[in-house]
Order: structure tokens, then sequence, then C-alpha cells
């Protein structure tokens, strides 16, 4: 359940819980996410900028099991329905990694512990389309959880998924759609070692 301060999740026990239950433990994952930033933006400064779990699953939620149906029956409304369900979503997919970034920036001490200079989400990535979605997805769990890590004074573990075999994850450079295109050395574990790309048209 939701604590505080937040529940360190790194990215290894995320997609361990994802991939065999379909994204249900990824809901899940998502609502105790919100309500632990919600209950502690609460704490700390008495305003919020989100909508804890309940107000950010629960109108999609049934935003989904009402609009699907309706617009399959051909009710009208089903389908705008479906449609505010999924920006409503995304909106809050996009607050999120805004906030996660206050977070990791906070200040000197923390961007030091997380070996930032700044922000390591661009939040737009939310809108693109997948993979890419993914990329910055996968960088808000990491980010998040050793935030929470270092909040709670815990031991720095080892993260197989997002240091080894897919180092973009954890790189601590907010980097460009460019220069993730351009850099394969920090895509998978077996391209390591590849030289980056030049292409003439991407140049500055």
């Amino acid at each position: 359940p939701p604590e505080l301060p937040g529940i360190p999740r790194p990215v290894w026990l995320t997609i361990l819980g994802s991939v065999p239950t379909g994204l249900v433990w990824y809901g899940y994952y998502k609502f105790s996410v919100e309500e632990e930033l919600y209950q502690y933006e609460l704490q700390q400064t008495g305003k919020v900028s989100g909508c804890g779990g309940y107000g950010t699953l629960f109108p999609f939620v049934y935003g989904i099991l009402i609009g699907f149906p309706a617009s399959f029956l051909h009710i009208p409304g089903g389908e705008l329905l479906v449609e505010v369900a999924g920006a409503w979503i995304l909106l809050g997919q996009v607050n999120l990694y805004n906030r996660v970034n206050e977070l990791c920036t906070e200040s000197e001490d923390m961007k030091s512990e997380l070996g930032l200079t700044e922000g390591p989400l661009f939040e737009w990535w939310a809108v693109l389309p997948p993979p890419l979605d993914v990329v910055v997805g996968l960088r808000q769990v990491h980010f998040l959880s050793e935030y929470w890590r270092v909040k709670r004074g815990d031991t720095k573990q080892d993260d197989i998924i997002a240091e080894t075999l897919f180092p973009f994850i954890s790189l601590p450079e907010r980097f460009t759609l460019k220069q993730f295109f351009l850099r394969p050395k920090h895509w998978f574990w077996f391209t390591k070692e590849w030289k980056d790309f030049e292409f003439e048209f991407l140049k500055d």
C-alpha cells in the first residue's frame, strides 16, 4: 500500500509485476505513486499539484468501463467518453513527469545524490507514440524510485534492467530525441560498444 515517504519501486520490480499481470499491477503502481505524491505534497506544503490515486485512476477507469460498451452499442457520447478518459490519463502522466522533475531537483543535495544537473525527463514525451513514450515512462519509474530511496535513507540496490540491460533508463542526462537516436551505446547492453551515428541531416 502507499506509504510516506513513498516506497521505492525500481524498474525491475515494476516490469516483473506488470508483464505477467497484463499491466494490472502497473495500474496499482500508478495508483500508489499518485497517492503517495499527493499525500507527500499535502504534508510538506499543504498544496497539491495532482489528483491523487483515486482522482487520477477512477475517472479513467469509469470512462473506459462506460465508454467502450456505449461506443460498441452505438450509444451517443460513448466514443467521446473514451477519448476524454484517454486525455485525462495522458495529462496526468505529463503532470507526473513534471512533478518528478521538480522532486529530483528540489535541492543541490538531492541532485548530487541522483547524479543530476537538471530534471531527467522531457514531460512532452508522454504524448509520443510507442515505444518512445515507454522510454520516458521507464525513466520516470527509475528516478522516482531513486528519489524515494534517498528520502528514506535506503542503501542503493543494483537494478539490472535500468542500469545494465537498458542503460538509457538510468542515464542522468536529459537527452533529446536526436541524442537518443544518434547514441546507440545507451540503448541496450549489446550496443554499448557501438559508436555514435553520424547523419548529415541530423547534425547541428
